[in-house]
């Protein structure tokens, strides 16, 4: 699946200190009626951040993971796309990471960012997508996962 994008507005957005990362973001997109689009690149620390993944055996490695661990004390770097959440009318960011724990001589997590809190800054530049639209609704057939569609 493939599509052609056209690109809108680009803002490059700064996430201060002790703001939730996530939720920060989706209020940027209401806020500036982004609906649509996506990160290249972001940089940033973070207090805490909770990622997919789990310390025991997987009992379906084929399934998603649903699980998550915590992490603390992060410099993170980091892409993703936003599309939008028909179902409840809302922006539905889907963010990765590489982040290395500090206190661990830097050693990294990399995942599916499910929270995080800032801690002094995240950079971040997003770059709007006019055209297609992009959704994220659920495939019932594939364990419920949201996945990205757009108009061909």
């Amino acid at each position: 699946r493939s599509a052609q994008i056209s690109t809108g507005r680009k803002f490059v957005l700064a996430l201060d200190h002790g703001e939730d990362f996530l939720g920060a973001l989706e209020r940027f997109c209401l806020d500036n009626d982004v609906r649509a689009g996506y990160l290249p690149t972001f940089v940033g620390g973070f207090r805490h951040a909770r990622l997919v993944g789990t310390c025991g055996p997987m009992d379906n490695p084929n399934a998603p993971l649903w699980d998550a661990v915590e992490v603390a004390t992060l410099e993170a770097l980091g892409g993703g796309t936003l599309a939008w959440d028909t179902e409840r009318d809302r922006p539905a960011p889907h963010i990765h990471v590489s982040a290395g724990l500090k206190q661990n001589s830097a050693d990294a997590r990399t995942s599916h960012l499910l929270a995080a809190e800032v801690q002094f800054i995240a950079e971040l530049i997003v770059i709007e997508i006019t055209t297609p639209t992009l959704t994220r609704p659920r495939r019932p057939s594939l364990y419920d996962v949201p996945l990205l569609t757009f108009d061909e």
